[in-house]
């Protein structure tokens, strides 16, 4: 019988990678922490109607992207491909909205079937941060501040670059759409299949090909600045003076637009040129009509959303991974001899309840001194506490020994009623 494989795009993190994983969530928490932001959780399982009405249906995630079907009571759901939009449910529907201003943030897996490639999965993980009820550009200041203060708490803010666009209203892109597709039919004979799909649904995600014929074939093209309202071209020269003063350099990128209809004003990406094609690891920007187009009151809003894969790949190919994170044990217990295990245990509680931020291990499964020694090591730990009875039959051990797990093999063979300020000397 075949062996069972994952589902491809949807990867296993094993052990050794989730210690990386787990050492940005806890960065991400503290950054939100300190900036008052509260996390939401919501499901991951959505009706399709929701990211319909959100995203755009003429988007390439609703049209092609997103795991949809039909549950037992005909209701057509979705696993969410982002989490702006659940976001805004969830907060709409319990009553955190109307005449109110809330800074939350959500971690989770997102779901869309892309062609799998590095750092771009069919089952992926974003962390989000939303803030609701706020005028003016100050909230989007701050929320990139908060962004550069994750990329500086990580060490990698000499590799990203933030790129800003003024996109205007969605009347401002109407305009502007049927401009650029006008500009395209001239030149359709230049564009790929794809753009020539898109001149006629959503023109606009034509600005971002990737496609250097496609960009050749742009040249002179209307720039959508030249359609924008005097709001948002305020709004947006106002958040480039608070970028200034905050000391957060940035790159004015004309063809920035995102992928997702509901944005507006002013939009953003953090993009890195250490994971090849795929440059970008952070994205948002502003969404004032989302949650009216959701059904509830018009509510400010404004965040962005991490990809946490490429995050991590970044963190490792770069070895920004401090020492300490990848480091789960600290102490490992041998127990070498007969009847010890009940002893070992008690020990490693003891341990941990004076030690509680360090990792210990107590040895089960019996063997050797040897054989218990190697798989120490193996576990990555700093220490080896043993446990040997040096006579026979005693009942109660009156020794314990201590072990550097390093090339020195220094040892000490202490009291075991001294083992908590002794193993303090060799931490």
């Amino acid at each position: 019988m075949a062996k069972l494989q994952a589902i491809r795009g949807m990867n296993d993190i094993l052990p050794q990678q989730s210690l990386s994983w787990q050492y940005l969530e806890t960065v991400f928490q503290q950054v939100v922490r300190r900036c008052g932001y509260q996390e939401i959780r919501f499901p991951v399982l959505e009706h399709t109607e929701l990211f319909k009405r959100s995203i755009g249906e003429v988007t390439d995630i609703v049209e092609k992207e997103m795991y949809s079907f039909d549950d037992r009571n005909g209701d057509n759901l979705s696993l969410r491909p982002e989490g702006t939009a659940g976001c805004v449910r969830a907060a709409d529907q319990h009553g955190l909205l109307y005449n109110q201003q809330q800074r939350l943030w959500y971690a989770g897996p997102m779901f869309r079937h892309e062609r799998p490639q590095k750092g771009r999965y069919r089952q992926f993980h974003q962390f989000g941060v939303e803030a609701f009820g706020m005028a003016g550009p100050d909230i989007d200041a701050e929320i990139l501040q908060l962004s550069a203060s994750l990329w500086q708490e990580l060490d990698l803010g000499e590799y990203l670059t933030l790129e800003i666009n003024n996109i205007g209203s969605a009347e401002d892109r109407k305009r502007y759409s049927i401009a650029l597709s006008e500009f395209l039919q001239l030149r359709v004979d230049q564009l790929d299949e794809d753009a020539r799909q898109r001149m006629h649904t959503n023109p606009l995600r034509v600005l971002d090909s990737k496609s250097l014929q496609v960009q050749e074939a742009l040249q002179g093209c209307p720039q959508l600045e030249s359609f924008v309202n005097d709001e948002s071209r305020q709004h947006y020269q106002q958040l480039q003076a608070l970028l200034g003063s905050a000391g957060i350099e940035f790159r004015e990128n004309p063809r920035l637009v995102r992928g997702l209809d509901y944005y507006n004003f002013c939009v953003y990406e953090w993009t890195t040129d250490t994971l090849g094609a795929q440059g970008a690891v952070c994205g948002g920007g502003r969404y004032d009509s989302l949650v009216e187009m959701l059904g509830g009151k018009a509510t400010l809003a404004a965040g962005f959303a991490i990809g946490v894969e490429r995050l991590v790949l970044m963190l490792e190919s770069l070895d920004k991974i401090p020492a300490e994170a990848r480091q789960p044990i600290d102490i490992y217990l041998l127990a070498v001899g007969d009847n010890l295990g009940q002893q070992s245990l008690q020990l490693a509680q003891l341990l941990r309840a004076h030690y509680p931020q360090l990792g210990i291990v107590s040895h089960c499964g019996g063997g050797k001194y040897n054989s218990q020694l190697k798989r120490a090591f193996n576990s990555g730990a700093r220490l080896a506490v043993v446990l040997e009875r040096d006579e026979p039959g005693k009942e109660l051990l009156g020794n314990v020994k201590i072990r550097r797990l390093d090339d020195s093999a220094e040892s000490e063979t202490v009291e075991i009623t001294e083992i908590i300020p002794k193993l303090a000397e060799f931490l």
